[in-house]
């Protein structure tokens, strides 16, 4: 226990018991009460001889009757109790009443004590409020103080070998690392240093850690700040923050700043929304000026990441400000093979277990998302008493990722487990039999989160355009489902409604931004407005009139049908690879590998998605 605490609890127990001395003289239980009888009654009752003695103190006297009784009495201070009873004829000097005159024998340290006792408690909360508000100063003069966190290189640091998939970024920012360990020969030919980059991406992609990387490699001072911690409730504190900030990182130069959300600081000025002399547009304009503020020979980077580059002020962006924007974008099959590499050392992975699966399965993760999967499998395979990592697992994290934890205590009826069988093998069989499709991996209908099955296809290749007819065939593996419930129990259930939204929004945005129409041709329909509340666009501008809207509401309808068409034929044709395939789903409730392979290699007719030439 430090010295300051000691003296705190010390003096609270002091608090503790002056009060509680005070209390007990208040509430101590008090002696039997005496009978008061006024003066006049005692000095009658002397002159009949009823009295045997008085004792006076200061202005009391205690009186005992003849028969023993007590009485209490008070006269004036100027009274004297012997001329009174002189006065009244009462003879004092034959014995037969004893008058005693005793002095105030108080002790005067006690009234002392009880005098001092409250100054003492009122000059020890005056003392601590003194000591509390002398706190609040220092704190008050810290506020402008730059709250940055300051890594030297003598921790182990992240280096480029352990970011994985972003070599194009990598590539970016090692100019910057070798300009800050060979300043020389860029200054030799004339090239000043890049003044800042700004990482955009979405969120988990690797921007924090690409900053770190840059840290590692160039072994010089990296401080580290988020955008919201420049921002407080008093004026200017977020411009002295910046100020300090900067010239901490001048005198450690050369040194890197690191920015996090620095949308949260940097959004555009003049929106309205705070007026113009708020804190943080003061804070964004005091960035700004140290931004540009540099000088050539000082080797300073700032470094900020965004995921929201959209609504940063133009000012930033600008080149002597941020002078590269380095994007990081998810990554491709190669990339997550590599980020999954990455993040499986330390774990142990069985030899069987391929990653290039597992790579293909997961198109779409970002980093942050395939070292989430690495972690859910090693849980998993722990929960098993597993020694090692299977593909298993990774699979089995995967689902549990994508869909949601097994619901094994989710129990239906054999009706519905019937309907949903039919329903997902309706899914992948038209998947399996239109041409040019991803491979279907696995049908399943046991229940996973929200969902009571699904079909999982492996994409052969990562892509990043999509055709016309690839959206064609998608709509139409997306309707199959409610389809291969019509043709079997000849109804519909409401477990259709997520794929019937997914396939009508698909296909507006073929009509309206993709240019996908062939009636209405290449345009686009509907302009979204610049208003975004919560970081999502909420509101778009019709701009066109109601015969045109009546057109796209007739092409939406006729691509849905198109791809509901396609999907009846299918099913229609393969009616008995679709019942063999739900057979199988109610009795084992997942098929995949050669199983499903043997149930679709059984002899059925391909059916072609019609196409219309473009107009």
């Amino acid at each position: 226990m430090d010295r300051q605490t000691l003296s705190k609890n010390l003096m609270w127990v002091a608090v503790i018991l002056a009060v509680s001395f005070i209390l007990f003289s208040f509430i101590r239980p008090q002696s039997e009460k005496i009978e008061e009888a006024p003066l006049s009654e005692v000095i009658v009752m002397a002159h009949n001889g009823n009295i045997a003695s008085i004792e006076v103190k200061k202005n009391e006297l205690h009186i005992i009757t003849t028969s023993g009784d007590e009485i209490k009495s008070y006269k004036e201070s100027d009274d004297n109790v012997r001329e009174l009873l002189t006065a009244a004829g009462v003879k004092i000097e034959d014995g037969s009443l004893k008058l005693t005159v005793k002095p105030d024998e108080s002790n005067i340290w006690n009234q002392l004590l009880l005098s001092l006792i409250p100054l003492l408690i009122l000059g020890g909360i005056l003392f601590y409020m003194f000591r509390g508000a002398k706190g609040a100063g220092n704190q008050v003069f810290s506020l402008g103080k730059s709250k940055a966190r300051m890594f030297t290189g003598t921790k182990s640091m992240v280096s480029f070998t352990d970011v994985a998939g972003m070599d194009e970024s990598k590539q970016e920012l090692e100019e910057v690392v070798d300009f800050l360990k060979q300043p020389g020969k860029f200054l030799a030919l004339g090239a000043r240093i890049p003044r800042g980059v700004l990482l955009v991406g979405l969120p988990g992609t690797g921007k924090t850690l690409l900053a770190k990387a840059v840290a590692g490699e160039a072994g010089v001072p990296f401080f580290s700040i988020s955008g919201s911690e420049f921002v407080e409730m008093f004026v200017g504190v977020g411009a002295s923050r910046v100020r300090d900030l900067f010239e901490q990182a001048k005198r450690n130069a050369p040194a890197i700043i690191f920015i996090d959300e620095i949308d949260a600081v940097g959004r555009q000025r003049g929106t309205g929304l705070g007026g113009g002399h708020d804190e943080r547009e003061q804070t964004l304009n005091q960035i700004l000026v140290e931004m540009d503020g540099f000088e050539s020979s000082t080797n300073v980077i700032v470094i900020a990441a965004t995921n929201r580059a959209d609504v940063l002020d133009p000012a930033l962006l600008r080149p002597g400000r941020f002078d590269r924007q380095v994007t990081t974008d998810l990554p491709s099959i190669n990339g997550r093979k590599a980020i999954l590499e990455v993040h499986i050392k330390g774990k142990p992975l069985q030899k069987e277990s391929d990653l290039d699966v597992m790579a293909k399965q997961t198109y779409g993760f970002s980093g942050a998302d395939l070292a989430n999967l690495l972690n859910e499998a090693a849980i998993l395979s722990a929960r098993r008493d597993k020694k090692e990592i299977t593909l298993s697992e990774l699979e089995e994290a995967f689902e549990r990722i994508v869909a949601g934890p097994e619901r094994k205590s989710f129990v239906i009826s054999l009706k519905e487990k019937e309907i949903t069988a039919y329903h997902e093998a309706g899914h992948a069989l038209v998947a399996h039999m239109i041409p040019g499709t991803d491979p279907v991996h696995k049908v399943t209908i046991i229940a996973r989160g929200a969902m009571g099955g699904y079909t999982m296809q492996l994409p052969l290749e990562d892509r990043r355009l999509v055709s016309r007819s690839d959206l064609r065939k998608k709509i139409a593996i997306l309707l199959a489902g409610q389809v291969a419930e019509s043709i079997q129990f000849n109804d519909m259930t409401t477990g259709s409604s997520n794929d019937i939204e997914m396939a009508t929004s698909m296909v507006r945005k073929m009509v309206t931004e993709y240019g996908m129409s062939d009636k209405l041709g290449p345009r686009t329909f509907g302009h979204k407005q610049d208003m975004i509340v919560l970081g999502r666009d909420i509101a778009s501008q019709r701009d066109y009139g109601d015969r045109v809207a009546d057109e796209i509401d007739k092409e939406v309808a006729a691509l849905i049908d198109k791809g509901h068409k396609t999907a009846y034929d299918i099913l229609t044709k393969n009616r008995v690879k679709l019942s063999r395939i739900a057979e199988y789903l109610v009795a084992h409730e997942m098929v995949e590998g050669k199983e499903l392979k043997k149930l679709f290699d059984e002899p059925a007719s391909d059916v072609q998605i019609e196409e219309q030439p473009a107009s």
